[in-house]
């Protein structure tokens, strides 16, 4: 044989161990068959943009799964009605506070702080976003204030979270990061160039950082893309539009409520999602596929 091969022969040897499952060796809890827990019980969690729509629904859905929720938004008083909506059925779970999350600063000492009176954090759910508009033929410098806020927003601010947030998630025992995109990384339409450039290059950040984080094997990195949904960004649109446009676009043939978008995003935070990472889901009633 010759060195060569003696050499490959030995790698592959080495590598057996880290070629098993890494479940190998572990038994089910007692009373149980399988081995990963579907329970956040006790987890704390990180909701950016929470006081309304899909943030709201899935800081109340972890609440309901027992875990501690930070409840993020621009308003104090929007925050506090999530808080206590939260906390009057789940006493205590639920704490809020005020996050511009285009001012990087304030995100880092919002990280600080509650990974401080958490003690701890396992869930990071980057949901915070807008949709101002803009394409070609608008004037300079209202494009320019558009893109620069969108991209703020939208994209620098979900970096700046994860950065400010990965010490701590290295630390628990099964972190998750979930980015919320679009379907419009998938698809788009004219004039609102800031919101889908910005919604596709999250999806871009979350593979890098799932490529730099998965050799911790705790950390899962993944993007939820949400179809037309019920929410405050799409109040404007007449129920008129909606109908035909949903017709047209969704095999379901309706928007969803923001709530069936947070039931995947939690579906994502499980324990037992440990092998889901770096991967940009579409939860959009079948928007990305043709329909007759």
């Amino acid at each position: 044989m010759s060195g060569t091969s003696e050499k490959n022969t030995q790698k592959a040897i080495n590598r057996i161990d880290a070629l098993k499952s890494h479940l190998t060796d572990v038994s089910p809890p007692r009373g149980r068959l399988t081995k990963l827990s579907r329970s956040l019980h006790s987890k704390k969690a990180i909701v950016t943009g929470a006081a309304s729509g899909m943030g709201k629904e899935t800081a109340k859905l972890l609440a309901d799964e027992g875990v501690q929720v930070a409840v993020l938004d621009l308003g104090w008083d929007a925050v506090q009605n999530v808080v206590h909506e939260i906390n009057a059925v789940h006493g205590g779970r639920a704490k809020g506070w005020v996050c511009d999350v285009a001012n990087r600063s304030r995100i880092k000492q919002v990280c600080k702080r509650v990974i401080e009176e958490f003690g701890g954090l396992d869930i990071l759910i980057n949901n915070a976003g807008v949709s101002l508009g803009g394409g070609a033929f608008d004037a300079d410098e209202s494009f320019e204030d558009r893109w620069d806020k969108t991209i703020d927003i939208n994209i620098s601010a979900h970096v700046i979270f994860i950065r400010a947030c990965i010490p701590a998630l290295l630390k628990s025992e099964a972190a998750r990061i979930v980015n919320i995109a679009s379907t419009e990384h998938f698809v788009t339409g004219p004039a609102n160039v800031a919101y889908s450039a910005s919604k596709s290059a999250v999806t871009g950040m979350t593979r890098s950082f799932a490529v730099e984080l998965g050799k911790y094997s705790n950390i899962t990195v993944n993007t939820i893309c949400p179809g037309p949904i019920i929410t405050g960004m799409t109040a404007g649109i007449t129920p008129e539009l909606k109908d035909l446009y949903a017709r047209r676009r969704v095999p379901l043939r309706r928007y969803a409520d923001p709530e069936e978008v947070a039931q995947m995003t939690v579906n994502v935070c499980l324990p037992a999602s440990s092998y889901l990472h770096g991967t940009t889901i579409p939860v959009d009633g079948g928007m990305t596929i043709r329909h007759t």
